[in-house]
């Protein structure tokens, strides 16, 4: 039977860590020049709506680690942006590859998209969520502090996919999620409800003051995310207060961490101070979607299980 990866609770608590567990291996590996053809003579049909760097590049040579290959496709490339259906298009690239990721605008086009296939689709970015890149991110929180478990992590901004995987994923690494958005920026309501119903703690505020205070980690994203460039002067008034600056970054724990998801505005969401400061860890954070991602194509659409060191 297949599996998506669409959303952030298609992970058991245990599948979360042993996802994390090999994501580290895989990475020591790559260091020490080790590499396991895992996924040899497997194809990856990677769909963007969106551009991307991060995305792109980690699925692009995560697949040349493994021994598989990546075939990317954006709208111009298919019939998808001629006007064939999702359910369509789902059905024909079943039948030439191993696997699929996308990178959409709509949450639905993944959940329409995997409801076809017959391969395992996994979810690169949507408007609700971006499950791969929480991965990388708790296995940057988890090279630094060792464990997960009761780390306080402050997200300062806006409530979006980002935040909402974040939220959610509480409920597997059961660390503490401090929010603080301006009013009309709060996440997803069904994500806090998810977290609050199945065990997590979310601590909600609209004074980033508050959600800094004592994190061992705080979390900042762009305001204006792509396609919303005609209302970034009203953004920009709206989040006046949130910018992740070194005032800000002081009231959090004096060993604390910085995560950004990239690609940063300067001077908007974060100082330049903040971000190249020997507390980032955005680089490390960056460079582990690369790991993150090749331990979740391992999973789903791998055979062959890899030897634990």
């Amino acid at each position: 039977m297949k599996r998506d990866f669409i959303s952030i609770t298609d992970l058991s608590c245990e599948e979360y860590n042993d996802i994390l567990v090999l994501a580290a291996q895989l990475k020591r590996q790559r260091y020490a020049d080790i590499h396991h053809p895992l996924l040899a003579g497997k194809t990856l049909a990677m769909i963007f709506e969106k551009a991307s760097t991060r995305t792109r590049i980690s699925f692009d040579v995560g697949m040349y680690d493994l021994g598989g290959h990546a075939l990317y496709l954006n709208s111009r490339d298919t019939q998808l942006g001629r006007g064939e259906t999702i359910a369509d298009t789902a059905r024909v690239i079943s039948r030439y590859v191993h696997g699929a990721i996308m990178r959409t605008y709509k949450h639905e086009t993944i959940t329409e998209f995997a409801k076809y296939a017959s391969i395992p689709v996994i979810n690169a970015l949507s408007d609700r969520e971006h499950p791969c890149q929480i991965i990388a991110d708790s296995l940057t929180l988890k090279e630094k502090f060792g464990d997960l478990n009761g780390l306080r992590v402050a997200w300062i901004g806006d409530g979006n996919n980002v935040c909402n995987s974040l939220i959610m994923a509480s409920v597997q690494t059961e660390m503490e999620i401090a929010v603080a958005t301006p009013k009309g920026y709060e996440p997803d309501p069904t994500a806090i409800r998810f977290s609050q119903e199945n065990g997590g703690k979310i601590l909600k505020y609209d004074d980033p003051k508050k959600a800094a205070a004592d994190a061992n980690a705080i979390y900042t994203d762009t305001w204006i995310s792509m396609g919303e460039e005609n209302i970034k002067d009203m953004k920009l008034d709206d989040f006046d207060g949130f910018c992740l600056d070194m005032p800000l970054l002081k009231r959090a724990a004096p060993d604390a961490i910085v995560l950004h998801c990239l690609p940063a505005h300067r001077g908007e969401e974060i100082a330049d101070d903040v971000i190249d400061s020997m507390q980032s860890s955005v680089w490390d954070q960056a460079e582990n979607r690369l790991h993150a991602q090749k331990a979740i194509l391992v999973r789903l659409i791998g055979t062959e299980p890899l030897t634990r060191e």
